[in-house]
């Protein structure tokens, strides 16, 4: 997780263009300062015919290929004399080696800074909700479930499941939801924490590519006995709010012109 800390307004830096990046199993997804709209394309290494996919279940499988896509996807927007400051999402629970395996993979543009964040806190951070205030988020991407409770400002407790909306036409949403309330049953269970009930109440947040699909939606806040509210666009929210994070990390102290700019 990223904590966001609020500062008075620093210098721009000319040479740190802001990019925030989305790296799912399906879909890579990235923002950039002073363009419109969200760049979104399949996480693919390759051309249809010989596509190969590096990101597999949320996890990074071919450092290599992901380097790849990345420099084909954003190098050619990147000034040549600058060193952006990047943004990106991990799936919740990721570990260590996840983030030095992804970090490894920005390499190829020059980034001046990295900042990693939880895709549901980068979720929440997209729908202004109240970081301190109990939020259950539920992301339901291709590969992989994500579920966590934040509070206070931080994640509480989270789990993930390596299921997601792939198949789901053949199968129907019932599977998969019966899925999603296990896994809410089982965090609720094994971590009794006060706030789940406010979180409940107040309604889970719905986030990924699941969450366009009304009869999912109004099943699941059946199962669940709560007001299931999908984010506005839901599978473009966790790029989003990695680019929330950005526009308050542009401004801290830390990031004036570069001490040794890229020749």
């Amino acid at each position: 997780m990223i904590t966001i800390i609020r500062r008075p307004r620093w210098p721009a830096c000319r040479r740190c263009p802001a990019i925030a990046i989305d790296l799912g199993s399906a879909r890579t997804r990235a923002w950039t300062a002073g363009r419109h709209g969200i760049i979104d394309v399949p996480t693919v290494t390759g051309p249809d015919d010989l596509a190969a996919h590096p990101v597999q279940r949320g996890t990074i499988v071919d450092p290599a290929g992901t380097a790849r896509m990345l420099s084909r996807l954003l190098a050619h927007r990147i000034p040549k004399d600058a060193q952006p400051v990047i943004a990106f999402t991990m799936p919740v629970l990721s570990g260590q080696q996840h983030y030095t395996t992804a970090v490894g993979a920005l390499q190829t543009l020059r980034p001046r800074t990295v900042l990693a964040l939880d895709s549901v806190m980068a979720i929440a951070l997209a729908t202004g909700a109240d970081p301190f205030r109990p939020l259950l988020v539920i992301d339901i991407g291709f590969h992989l479930i994500e579920v966590a409770l934040l509070a206070d400002g931080e994640i509480m407790t989270a789990r993930r499941e390596a299921r997601g909306t792939r198949g789901l036409e053949d199968s129907g949403p019932a599977d998969l939801v019966t899925d999603i309330t296990a896994v809410v049953t089982t965090m609720m269970r094994d971590d009794p924490l006060p706030q789940f009930v406010d979180a409940l109440d107040r309604g889970p947040l719905l986030a990924g590519g699941g969450a366009l699909r009304p009869e999912l939606v109004s099943q699941l806040s059946a199962q669940l006995h709560a007001p299931v509210q999908p984010v506005p666009q839901p599978h473009t929210a966790a790029v989003r709010g990695a680019a929330e994070a950005l526009r308050s990390a542009q401004h801290h102290p830390s990031l004036g012109p570069p001490l040794h700019p890229t020749p």
